[in-house]
């Protein structure tokens, strides 16, 4: 029984805590772009075009064999 007496206080401040980063979440604005991230990661701008028909992950050995002849 006396043990509820430490965890009683000991959940409060842990709420409070949580309840505070919350708080800090919201009022450094972590919510305010909830579109944008699932946006950016659909398009990317750092792709670079195919060129000469090779596919971006072949490498010299797997790549085209009739180029090297």
């Amino acid at each position: 029984m006396t043990d509820f007496f430490y965890l009683i206080p000991l959940a409060l401040v842990l709420g409070a805590a949580g309840l505070a980063a919350f708080l800090w979440s919201l009022k450094s604005g972590q919510y305010e772009d909830l579109e944008g991230a699932a946006e950016r990661i659909l398009s990317n701008e750092d792709d670079k075009p195919i060129v000469n028909g090779r596919q971006p992950n072949s490498s010299p050995e797997t790549g085209d064999k009739s180029a090297k002849n």
